[in-house]
């Protein structure tokens, strides 16, 4: 009877000990991830040639002009690079581009999504040429149930357990215990990407999922990063950082220091550039960048359907926008 309690016991300490080791493998595991997300988050364009493909010379060009602008995470294949519009070929010419450039200079999280089978096979695509992490797109389904989300995330964050995976999360729905319950069996589950568009919907569900949890990056960008800093974020992502890299990091480095009136007067210099990307359900989201960039000589302002270039009436109102700020 001794024994049996005597080795119980024994197994029980090893147990605890193997648990708690583990445990502080993973927060030493992705501690440079969670550090990379609390950032800039840039979602670099995709630049089309003439002929429609993608450009690879000018796609290096406008990667290396973000990292020299001081950015220090970027997200190929998010929705300002066209992620929807492009060819399961050019998803992955596109992180190949990135990670090459990146290298060395910044971490790259990068996007996969679509079908679960295509998403898995793009993350161990991404893990492969040297990505730090995927940013696993909303599923795009027209009934997605609780379950059957953390069903996707977890296929994913399973097949690549070295990476830090940060779900993007646009469904208001979505109940914050639901990432707890995900990260409890995928401890590479490490941020979130979080775009409802609602400040108090994103404070509580960071709350009941658990603020010191996760990295959470506001999802909407420069316009919303000021009210989501307030309830707990300590990123944001930017498409803007194309054009304005000093701009974006101008708003971080305020937001850090919790100078948010000097934060506000970064989002009044943006405000109208944000107004025309958010226009009409954010048809011109891409648009509005990318007539910035070709005001600037840096890109063409070709989009794919179903985006669509600006008309020329309202062209000039970009360009001066651009041509405004310290680039």
């Amino acid at each position: 009877m001794t024994a049996t309690t005597d080795t119980t016991a024994t197994t029980n300490t090893t147990a605890t000990a193997d648990t708690t080791a583990t445990a502080a493998t993973t927060t030493t595991t992705f501690e440079a991830q969670r550090a990379a997300l609390a950032d800039v988050v840039a979602i670099p364009v995709t630049p089309f040639a003439a002929d429609g493909s993608v450009d690879r010379d000018v796609h290096r060009a406008l990667l290396r002009r973000i990292l020299d602008g001081g950015v220090r995470i970027v997200t190929p294949n998010g929705n300002t690079g066209e992620f929807y519009a492009l060819s399961p070929e050019e998803r992955r010419l596109v992180t190949e581009l990135t990670v090459d450039e990146a290298r060395g200079r910044a971490t790259v999280l990068a996007g996969v999504g679509h079908d679960l089978p295509t998403a898995v096979a793009s993350a161990r695509h991404a893990r492969e040429l040297g990505a730090q992490m995927v940013m696993v797109h909303q599923p795009v389904h027209p009934y997605v149930s609780e379950d059957g989300w953390v069903d996707y995330h977890r296929a994913i964050a399973q097949a690549v357990p070295e990476l830090g995976v940060v779900p993007y999360i646009r469904n208001a729905v979505l109940a914050g215990a639901r990432l707890a319950e995900l990260a409890d069996t995928c401890p590479n589950v490490i941020g979130v990407k979080y775009a409802v568009p609602d400040a108090s919907r994103f404070a509580a569900f960071a709350r009941d999922a658990g603020l010191e949890r996760f990295v959470w990056v506001a999802g909407l960008a420069e316009p919303y990063a000021p009210s989501y800093f307030s309830a707990g974020a300590t990123g944001f992502t930017s498409g803007l950082v194309n054009v304005a890299p000093a701009v974006s990091l101008n708003m971080i480095e305020a937001l850090r220091s919790g100078d948010y009136a000097g934060a506000m007067k970064v989002w009044e210099q943006i405000r109208r550039f944000e107004e025309l990307r958010g226009a009409n359900g954010s048809a011109n989201n891409v648009t509005v960048v990318k007539e910035a960039l070709a005001s600037l000589g840096l890109c063409r302002r070709d989009v794919r359907p179903p985006s669509r270039q600006l008309p020329e009436s309202e062209r000039a109102e970009v360009a001066a926008i651009a041509a405004g700020w310290s680039i």
